[in-house]
Parts: C-alpha cells; structure tokens; sequence
C-alpha cells in the first residue's frame, strides 16, 4: 500500500487518512482549527484547516503554505494589499510576517508548514495556476520506463534554513520506478493525474484538485498520461 498521504479529494470521496487535532508549535494562529496528517523530522506538518472568523498575527511563526479547497481566504500582511485566495489558489506565508487572516464564511485548506530558527523572508507569496514555468533539470535514466519529459517549475518561495521551497511545476507525461522519495513533498494537482506506484504493487490514483503528501525516503513510483500541473512545497532534510 503506498505510504502518500492523502489530504483533500476533489470529488469529497471519504479519506483513509488519519487526522488529530493538534497545533503545529505553542504559537499556532491555527491551533484550534487544524487537524495534522504527518509531522516528522526537519519540523515539517502537513495536513487540512477549517477557519472561520479573523486573526491578527504579529510575528507569524513558522513557513506556511495554504491552498484553498473551499470558500474564500484573505491574507493582509504588514503595508500590503489583501490577497484573496479562492479554490484552487494558494499562497506561502514568509515566517515572521505580521498577518491579518480574514474568513467570513467558512473556509477549507490544505496545508504544509515547517518551523523556521529565524525569519529570512516575510511577506505573502501568492501562488498561481497560470505560473510562469521554466524548464528544469532532467530526471536520471536509469529511474525512467519511458521517454525523458519535459518538466518546468517556477520557484515562488525558498528558505534556506529551513530547507524549504513552494511554487509550481508541471510535466509532459511520464513513467518513473519505485524509489525512495528524495524530500518530504505536498502536492496539489492542478492538472492531469498521476498513479503512484507501491512496492506492493498497489496504486493509489489522484486527479486535478486532490491534494497528498509523500514523506521523505517513502518508496513511491509515478506514472502520467497526461500533462500534469501542480503547486507544491519541498523539503530536504538531513538521513
């Protein structure tokens, strides 16, 4: 069975994942709203949030990045416009950014977030579906049963030291083995699907709009027939 984390299906089909109710740190704006699917080494959490209501956070304190399911979510950092994030749209909340969080109606998200030593890069980092990609670095031969794809991202948000990036990729199609993950990985499609691959044998299937998370050193293949699209968040922490 593949060990991908699902947090979110398009279609509201029911999840075998298993969520708890916790914060992410003592300081958590979120803390009685969020529920955790995965917490693990390099202070990395990922998981969903219902929020309704306002916040006002001074020093928000950790990386966050939200992608918005359902309903409408506005982020007013310190000196900036308010970002309305609506489906399918998301944004990466720099670690110390003064923040108001404003939903007034319900509001559904996914997220991935990771604590940080010291703020490198506050603000709001809106990310869009219609990115502006760049190719990227090819995949290794020898992980590929196919053609090399095409692959392009575009970089909205790094922090060294905490090891983290976000932003958004996509792929031509393509079919890759079993291997461990390299990062711990969220990913939210966009566009197209993909069929992970377990060592079992088994697969787990998602579409545009599913949202998962794959843990760093988890064996997963991948297989696409079409182009695939999606926000995602990366980190790479130390074996």
């Amino acid at each position: 069975m593949t060990v991908a984390l699902v947090l979110h299906r398009a279609g509201g089909a029911p999840l075998s994942t298993a969520f708890r109710r916790a914060p992410f740190g003592k300081d958590d704006p979120f803390a009685r709203h969020r529920e955790i699917a995965w917490e693990g080494p390099g202070a990395m959490s990922a998981g969903r949030t219902s929020f309704i209501g306002e916040l006002e956070v001074a020093s928000y304190p950790h990386i966050e990045t939200i992608v918005v399911v359902e309903g409408e979510l506005t982020l007013t950092a310190a000196g900036a416009a308010p970002l309305v994030v609506g489906p399918e749209a998301g944004a990466v909340i720099g670690c110390g950014t003064s923040l108001r969080i404003q939903a007034g109606s319900r509001v559904r998200f996914v997220f991935c977030a990771a604590a940080c030593e010291r703020p490198t890069k506050r603000g709001v980092f809106p990310l869009h579906a219609d990115a502006d990609f760049k190719p990227t670095a090819t995949l290794p031969a020898e992980v590929l049963l196919g053609p090399q794809p095409e692959c392009r991202s575009d970089k909205v948000f790094i922090d060294d030291g905490a090891q983290y990036s976000a932003g958004a990729w996509d792929s031509t199609p393509y079919h890759r083995i079993v291997r461990p993950h390299r990062m711990n990985e969220f990913m939210h499609l966009l566009a197209g699907s993909v069929r992970f691959a377990a060592p079992d044998g088994s697969v787990l299937s998602t579409a545009k709009g599913d949202a998962l998370f794959v843990p760093q050193g988890a064996p997963i293949g991948w297989e696409s027939s079409d182009r695939v699209a999606k926000f995602y968040v990366c980190q790479s922490v130390a074996a």
